[in-house]
Order: C-alpha cells, then sequence, then structure tokens
C-alpha cells in the first residue's frame, strides 16, 4: 500500500514535468516558427518594423511624385516587350530594379506604386515582391552598400574578419549608414560566390577570396574616388581550383574530332 503511494506521487510529478516541458516547448516553437527575425529585432516605430509597416517620412511619403525618366521609361518598355502580351506583370522584379536604380538605391513607396500602375498591377503585389527579395532596400542606402556574406561557407572562410574590418574601416555597425551617406553595411545570406569564399558585394561588384589587407584597400579605395578591380583577389579565373586546373588542361579538340571520315 505505502510502495503503491509512493508509486503514484512519483508518476504525477513524473507527468506534471513532462507537461511544464512541452509548454515550454510548444512556446519557443511557435516563437521561432510565427515571429520573424525582423520583428524580434525591435518594435515600436523603430528601424526593424520598417520592414512590416510603412511609416510616412519626409523622403518617403506615400503621396511623393514619382515617374521614371524618360530614357528609363524606354528601358521599362523594351523590358515589358520580351513579355507576351497580358503578361507584362512578369516584368515587376526587373522594372523594381529600374526604379531602384533611379532613385539611388532604394525603393521609397511611391516608385513602388508607380511601378503597380506602370504593370496595371494592385500595388499590394508590388509590395509582396519588394518586401520578399532582399535586393530590394526599402530604406536610404549610401552610395556604396557593403553587403557580407556570412553564410556556411563564407562563414568557414573567416567572413567574421570581413565584417570587422569593415566595421573597422568604415566606422560603423550592421545595418548602419556613414555620416557622410557614402557608405551602408550589410550582413546578408549566401550570393553564390561560395567557391571563392570570404566574399562581399559592393553595389553590382564582386570582391573575393579576401583577406583582411584586402578588405581595408577595397574600401579605402572608394574612399578616394578610385575603383577597385572586382572579382578574386587571388587573380584566378572564375571559380578554378586555387591549386591550378585538374581537368580541361589541355586545348579542346577541334569540330570533327573523332568522327569517322566516310560520314
Amino acid at each position: 500500500m505505502i510502495i503503491s503511494k509512493h508509486l503514484s506521487l512519483l508518476l504525477r510529478k513524473v507527468s506534471s514535468q513532462h507537461m511544464t516541458t512541452t509548454r515550454a516547448l510548444h512556446v519557443t516553437t511557435a516563437r521561432a516558427l510565427h515571429v520573424t527575425t525582423a520583428k524580434r529585432g525591435g518594435g515600436g516605430d523603430g528601424p526593424h518594423n520598417k520592414l512590416l509597416t510603412h511609416i510616412d517620412e519626409e523622403e518617403n511619403r506615400a503621396d511623393m511624385p514619382w515617374e521614371f525618366t524618360a530614357a528609363n521609361k524606354a528601358r521599362a518598355d523594351g523590358i515589358i516587350s520580351n513579355y507576351p502580351v497580358g503578361h507584362q506583370q512578369a516584368a515587376a522584379i526587373p522594372l523594381l530594379d529600374l526604379a531602384q536604380r533611379q532613385h539611388g538605391g532604394w525603393l521609397p513607396l511611391a516608385a513602388m506604386n508607380y511601378v503597380a500602375k506602370y504593370l496595371d498591377m494592385a500595388p499590394m503585389r508590388i509590395y509582396e515582391v519588394a518586401t520578399f527579395y532582399t535586393m530590394f532596400n526599402r530604406t536610404p542606402v549610401g552610395k556604396y552598400h557593403v553587403q557580407v556574406c556570412t553564410t556556411t561557407p563564407c562563414m568557414l572562410r573567416d567572413s567574421d574578419m570581413v565584417v570587422k574590418a569593415c566595421k573597422e574601416n568604415l566606422g560603423i555597425g550592421l545595418g548602419e549608414t556613414s555620416a557622410d551617406k557614402m557608405f551602408t553595411l550589410t550582413e546578408v545570406e549566401c550570393l553564390g560566390a561560395c567557391v571563392n569564399a570570404p566574399m562581399m558585394q559592393i553595389n553590382d561588384a564582386y570582391y573575393e577570396d579576401l583577406k583582411e589587407s584586402d578588405v581595408h584597400e577595397i574600401l579605402s579605395d572608394l574612399k578616394e574616388g578610385r575603383t577597385p578591380k572586382p572579382g578574386s583577389r587571388i587573380d584566378r579565373y572564375a571559380s578554378e581550383p586555387i591549386t591550378g586546373l585538374t581537368s580541361l588542361t589541355t586545348p579542346p579538340t577541334g569540330p570533327g574530332y573523332g568522327v569517322r571520315d566516310d560520314l
């Protein structure tokens, strides 16, 4: 009888602990699945909340006049002509990119509304595209947008060194813009140059196989008005092995090689 009583108490205790653990796991899982990183990073009217809502500001008002330049209208019409009649909405991404380039590297709400009207789309459809792809910037960026990849291959090749060197050289942190509006520093996911890690993208140029001295040299060149040479900093061609070619080491054979003479 005593043993049975103790066993019953023990089972109740174990069951209670299990319920507590399950509840904690449920809360943690729900938070991870349903609250975005951007939202966890800040609230209220802070910069992170701008990813989720639009707040009128002097440089980003909904009623701000905006339209393509004459040259960009011609480019936009050329892009749209690549798609079948009635499917001009497929040009949403290239037209948003065109608008962003015209507006100094970022997309105000007025530009998104203009593109929506240009393509005969509901504005919400354009907002969905502009907020999904990280290539579109919803807030102003500097003249040089420095994007450092810190995903696994780059991390294994010491992308932290690249981030640290950028912070030291520019005097700003991740997500910040320099006081002179020249540089914005951003941490990004994979940029597709894994073989040449670590790397960073500045505007449209890739800088790969970076050492700490390379990072400082590239940023200093931009500060002085010089254009650093993009690509690998160890002068390898494309993504060839560092140790040299292991295949395709001889010139390709010409047409007809190995074909019978009577054919």
